[in-house]
């Protein structure tokens, strides 16, 4: 018996160290309740991509312009949604059903391929995280998502999302994206180059019209289907067949990139305006798909803009 109550009490025990670890690396409540009015600094993901930079003797780069949703083209905001959450108006921050068929076709690939994270998942390990895996980051990712669920609209949670995540090697935000591989602003993308972009999201330094063209144009194409199905595209219009192109395999290991095209990179860091937070006037540009319920068109309050930025 006494074995018996000591075991207990050093699982007991084992069990208060893991919570007091886990809670311990998560970030003020505070700090994400004020994203509902003001935009993010630098979000850990930049500071570890610039860390990465610095240990392989290059240069860090950022470059990011922040954006309203309403600056937004809504071909891009459908293409991120049916890639990356179909969902996203549908849950609170964790799909439940995602995960399950990922775990199940990463048990019948033998390998890890795809995490199954919302865009609101996403965005937490973006803002306070790491794009490095482990059991303990995903329990404190869930946790921050179930925060920004409660503290943030729907239409702050995309517009963060879409201002803050990578897309290529010191590149951040739709903005920065669309000028460095369209060379327009976001609000002008076609469907086909709104697939471009959300094709990246993945592995966005390997996925890459600029390191892999042929594995960029297969994701974009799976894009251009999905966005098919879910009415956004005309599939005669875009020449898609009736079943999705597979998607592409992610590595685990994304620390440092292949290297792109020279003349294509972001400048080096420089200060620029940082514009405020979204007005409560603009109306959210785009619809979810027919299946989900409308977003939330709750106003954004004034603020002071601290993550539109090209640094």
């Amino acid at each position: 018996m006494r074995r018996l109550l000591a075991g207990i009490g050093v699982l007991a025990l084992i069990a208060l160290g893991g919570t007091v670890y886990v809670l311990g690396g998560l970030p003020p409540r505070e700090e994400v309740r004020a994203l509902a009015l003001r935009n993010p600094g630098p979000t850990a993901v930049m500071r570890q991509r610039e860390e990465e930079a610095r240990k392989a003797k290059r240069a860090p780069r950022r470059q990011q312009i922040w954006v309203p949703l309403s600056r937004v083209s809504r071909h891009l905001i459908h293409a991120v949604l049916v890639a990356e959450d179909p969902n996203f108006f549908g849950h609170e921050g964790v799909d439940w059903e995602a995960v399950r068929e990922s775990v199940e076709a990463n048990v019948r690939r033998g390998r890890f391929a795809r995490g199954g994270s919302t865009i609101t998942q996403q965005l937490a390990k973006n803002l306070f995280f790491t794009t490095r895996k482990s059991l303990t980051r995903k329990v404190r990712e869930l946790l921050v998502a179930r925060w920004l669920e409660q503290d943030l609209t729907k239409k702050r949670i995309l517009e963060t999302y879409l201002n803050v995540i990578e897309w290529g090697d010191g590149t951040y935000g739709c903005e920065a994206a669309a000028e460095r591989y369209y060379g327009k602003p976001a609000a002008d993308l076609t469907e086909t180059e709104a697939a471009g972009l959300a094709a990246m999201i993945p592995s966005p330094r390997r996925i890459n019209p600029h390191v892999s063209p042929a594995r960029h144009a297969r994701a974009q194409k799976r894009i251009l289907w999905l966005m098919a199905r879910a009415g956004y595209v005309r599939r005669e219009v875009a020449g898609l067949g009736s079943e999705p192109p597979p998607p592409e395999p992610v590595e685990e290991a994304d620390e440092e990139p292949p290297p792109e095209v020279p003349a294509q990179e972001p400048g080096p860091l420089q200060p620029t305006t940082h514009p405020p937070a979204s007005s409560p006037a603009e109306p959210p540009p785009a619809e979810p798909p027919p299946s989900q319920p409308p977003p939330e068109t709750e106003p954004v309050g004034p603020g002071t803009g601290a993550g539109a930025e090209i640094v």
